[in-house]
This record gives structure tokens, C-alpha cells and sequence, in this order.
């Protein structure tokens, strides 16, 4: 159950140069970092599909973070989507 009523939760697509340079590892370490929980994976075309929640404030932090990625990735659009809470434990490589 949700007990933080500010917890916000989001679908990210991330498309762009973001497989193959180290955009799950540096997303996972970024998602630790504030706090956020859910799960990042690469998708079949080339894009890199997260699912976060946290805090309003980190997860809007995370969404700036995953608009640039890390300085090897190329991103060129993120779209978003929000969603209800889903209540992860941590945040995974999958």
C-alpha cells in the first residue's frame, strides 16, 4: 500500500543513441541516487523503457536526468506517462 501521498509514478520511453552505452546502468545508479523505485529495460526497437516512482520532486528530477542521459547516449524524445503508484522496492536492471 501507498503511504506516501506524494508519491508520483511515470512510464518513460526514451528513444535515441540509448542502447549499447550504458543508459541502464547510469539510469539505475541516477534512480538510487534520489530515491526511486521501479525498473529500466531495453526495448525490442531501440528504445529504453523505464517505469519509476518516488517523490514528485525526485521524479521530476529524473525525468530531466533521463531527457539527457549519460554523456554517451544521444537522446532524441521522452514520452511520458503518468500512472499510479505500483509500490516497487527498489529499482532494477531487467
Amino acid at each position: 500500500m501507498n503511504l506516501n501521498k506524494d508519491n508520483k509514478a511515470v512510464i518513460l520511453h526514451v528513444y535515441g543513441r540509448v542502447q549499447g552505452v550504458g543508459f541502464r546502468f547510469y539510469t539505475q545508479r541516477k534512480a538510487n541516487e534520489l530515491n526511486i523505485k521501479g525498473y529500466v529495460q531495453n526495448s525490442p526497437d531501440g528504445s529504453v523503457y523505464i517505469e519509476a516512482e518516488g517523490e514528485e520532486h525526485f521524479i521530476d528530477q529524473f525525468i530531466l536526468w533521463c531527457e539527457g542521459g549519460p554523456s554517451w547516449a544521444r537522446v532524441s524524445n521522452v514520452a511520458r506517462q503518468f500512472i499510479p503508484p505500483r509500490d516497487y522496492t527498489d529499482f532494477k536492471i531487467r
